[in-house]
């Protein structure tokens, strides 16, 4: 009889031993898979690419509008990234009043020193080859701000473009003028386009200067 119940007490034992041991093996199990989906959650995504042509900038300035429209499809077009040149004071409609010889707009055109303040600023120039120029056509030169934004900044050794736009002239010696801010640069031939201007236009004009296929 005694061996009996020391014979039950050992199996008891036994049965109690191994599932301990089992609640031992699943409690480190879940720990595992717990640390495991812990670390998953911890690691951030990667992010994707823009798609962008990080070697382009289009720098344009816009009073109306129209020459920032065409600067984002010019943007499109090459793969580029933009910069808005932001007036410190923002040129109103009777800024713009060219039948008025009083205007900001018409003074500063008949100064060629007057340099307009710029707002904001430019940051990582240094990593942009190609900079496009577009801004609207004033009294048949690209606006003072433009000179501001080029004295601002070392673009030798730059390939330029200047595009514009305007409500019936040419791009005229607009460009030629804007190469003394940056005699050692590699300046294009540039041109007028209209606001509406496709994004396959733009291509064409870019894939003629040996910018884009």
């Amino acid at each position: 009889m005694k061996k009996m119940f020391t014979l039950v007490l050992a199996s008891l034992m036994m049965l109690v031993l191994g599932g301990c041991g089992s609640d031992s093996a699943a409690a480190t199990t879940s720990s595992k898979a717990s640390t495991t989906t812990s670390a998953k959650a911890a690691t951030p995504a990667s992010s994707s690419s823009t798609g962008t042509n990080a070697k382009a900038l289009v720098v344009y300035f816009s009073a109306t509008g129209n020459t920032k429209a065409l600067a984002q499809t010019a943007a499109e077009a090459l793969g580029a990234d933009t910069f808005e040149i932001v007036p410190e004071k923002v040129y109103t409609k009777e800024d713009l009043n060219y039948n008025d010889e009083t205007t900001r707009a018409t003074v500063e055109m008949k100064d060629e020193s007057a340099r307009p303040a710029i707002k904001n600023k430019l940051e990582g120039l240094e990593k942009y080859e190609t900079i496009v120029i577009a801004y609207p056509i004033w009294w048949g030169q690209a606006p003072r701000i433009i000179d501001t934004f080029m004295e601002s900044y070392d673009l030798n050794g730059k390939t330029i473009v200047p595009i514009c736009t305007s409500s019936s002239s040419d791009i005229g010696s607009s460009g030629d003028y804007l190469h003394q801010f940056a005699p050692n640069a590699t300046w294009k031939d540039g041109k007028r386009f209209e606001k509406n201007a496709s994004a396959s236009e733009l291509k064409s004009f870019f894939a003629g200067l040996g910018l884009v296929k």
